[in-house]
């Protein structure tokens, strides 16, 4: 845990030693570290002087908040409108069983994370995946097990 506060140390400011500056303490706390760790979450509760579950309330409540760290291959299924039309729920799903992990989750090897979003804005290019800062248009799910057949490949050579 002292070993967290020395890496937080310049988000926890004495400036910021105020409850209302708890979203704004896990934002920076989660850009930081790509999500935000039970330990993150306790020393900010400690910082501030406030109840653990009052962090965990406030995390919970906005989805903008992970507690789970990204894969090097975070998978981004878009869910807007056009692509939920154009079969995004088939799309993920098919991704989901390819990587073998649900929503949220992310593989053993953590080469993979799979997120369902709201909205890229590619919707004239549904069901569209993007694959860290990729986009990948009209996605189908045969072409999800392609997809990753041509990324995995990388990823295990970038790993020799």
């Amino acid at each position: 845990m002292e070993e967290l506060r020395k890496e937080l140390a310049d988000i926890l400011l004495a400036d910021r030693k105020d409850r209302r500056h708890l979203i704004a303490l896990l934002q920076k706390v989660q850009q930081k570290l790509g999500y935000l760790s039970r330990e993150a979450m306790l020393a900010i509760a400690d910082y501030l002087k406030i109840p653990e579950s009052t962090v965990y309330g406030i995390a919970t409540f906005y989805n903008q908040f992970r507690f789970v760290p990204l894969g090097k291959y975070p998978v981004k299924i878009c869910m807007g409108t056009a692509c939920h039309l154009a079969g995004g729920a088939l799309v993920l799903e098919a991704m989901a069983r390819e990587l073998d992990i649900e929503v949220g989750g992310i593989t053993p090897d953590h080469e993979f994370s799979l997120e369902r979003v709201a909205c890229v804005g590619c919707c004239a290019l549904a069901p569209v995946v993007v694959i860290g800062d990729t986009v990948y248009p009209r996605m189908t799910p045969p072409k999800v097990e392609e997809l990753l057949v041509t990324i995995k490949p990388a990823s295990k050579k970038a790993a020799k």
